[in-house]
């Protein structure tokens, strides 16, 4: 199961805390019901985040012992032999060979840090080789010299026997990066970790996208959704089932396209997006709103967002779809906390529209990370979902 905290748009200290009560509480539930925990620390950009804060303090809580620690110690080795970084998105086109991290652009393969994203103001890298990026984030904690490597060629040549016997020689924390391409090679290393796990005992943490954990778990590919899914037609995820929950004035509603993400890829699918005739068009000029929440302009932050609500509602309710996306120009701070705090304030913004909603769409589309998880938590108060599957391929 996911837990989804959301933690990217945390300041440290609060994504701290949240990684720490939950590998505490999930530890109490394995201890009483005997279970052991395998913890997959995910997020699909994954060199964008709290690395190596999050596997730091999620080693540090899952230690067997419970000693009193002091604040801010790193894990000890008695507890976690190895943090597996393995950031291999196939659906992404996020693909690492020679231990470089590339991101797929058309039929280009772009080294990471050559892209937009590795300029994020809050979770920026230069490398994109991943023994020289944790080397980087780490802070020469652990030099590249020190970082193990799954390489293309343990995993397909040698594998899951090649695969644990390198895993098997970790200890004391010790990164090791993970070559993939494939699936099949994210599946292969995922037999080796869990051979090195109930064979050698090895104790492993990973930080991961989500077709790791598709290959650990063993989860079968399912098709693209259906039209009729994604519209809320049927509640089973079932194509042929005619059962509905919405009622006639809901399926005549538009419905609501949210974009935050301002990297230039959403960017680009945006324009084409807003080439679609028929469709109502509602810019959010963050500028404006960051201006408004730090009381440089008359007005504030929520009487901004009351006239975007009443703009987007109307276009619902008169059977539009409508799309409602931030001003491509990017706004960032002094600082990366001050730079986080912006992208916050923009997403409760955002949320906001959505929460105050008094017609129901007819569907909702959330465009970026951030932005998706905090539609779906707090503009529509989702606490549990099941992920009926993929939109598009």
């Amino acid at each position: 199961f996911y837990i989804m905290t959301n933690s990217r748009s945390f300041a440290p200290e609060r994504a701290a805390e949240a990684n720490d009560t939950i590998a505490r509480r999930l530890k109490g539930v394995a201890k009483r019901h005997g279970r052991r925990l395998s913890v997959i620390s995910r997020s699909d950009s994954t060199l964008r985040g709290h690395y190596p804060l999050e596997i730091d303090v999620l080693a540090r809580a899952l230690q067997d012992h419970d000693d009193d620690e002091i604040a801010g110690e790193i894990a000890s080795s008695s507890m976690i032999d190895g943090q597996i970084i393995i950031p291999f998105f196939l659906e992404g086109g996020r693909f690492t060979i020679n231990n470089v991290h590339y991101v797929a652009d058309g039929t280009e393969l772009i080294p990471a840090a050559d892209t937009p994203f590795a300029n994020d103001a809050a979770f920026g890298f230069t490398k994109s080789n991943l023994s020289e990026y944790v080397e980087e984030k780490t802070r020469g904690r652990y030099p590249r010299d020190s970082v193990e490597s799954i390489t293309i060629d343990d995993v397909r040549l040698g594998g899951p026997d090649a695969v644990r016997s390198k895993l098997s020689k970790l200890s004391g924390m010790r990164p090791c990066i993970v070559n993939a391409v494939t699936l099949r090679d994210a599946q292969v290393f995922a037999l080796g970790l869990l051979d090195a796990e109930e064979k050698d005992g090895k104790r492993l943490l990973v930080r991961s996208a989500a077709s790791f954990v598709q290959a650990r778990i063993g989860l079968p590919k399912k098709p693209i959704l259906s039209a009729s899914v994604i519209l809320n037609n049927n509640n089973n995820g079932n194509n042929d089932s005619k059962n509905g929950d919405t009622n006639d004035e809901d399926n005549r509603n538009g419905g609501l396209v949210v974009v935050g993400s301002y990297v230039p890829k959403t960017t680009k699918q945006l324009e084409s997006l807003l080439k679609l005739e028929g469709l109502e068009t509602i810019e959010f000029d963050v500028a404006d709103l960051v201006g408004d929440t730090a009381g440089t302009r008359d007005g504030d932050a929520s009487s901004t967002s009351d006239a975007i609500l009443g703009r987007v509602q109307k276009a619902i309710a008169s059977g539009k779809n409508t799309v409602l996306y931030t001003s491509r120009t990017l706004v960032t701070g002094s600082s990366p906390a001050e730079s986080l705090s912006i992208g916050n304030a923009v997403s409760r913004a955002l949320v906001s529209v959505v929460s105050n909603l008094e017609v129901r769409p007819r569907f909702i589309v959330a465009k970026g990370g951030i932005t998706s998880s905090d539609v779906a938590t707090e503009g529509l108060g989702i606490r549990r979902a099941v992920v009926l599957g993929q939109a598009c391929p």
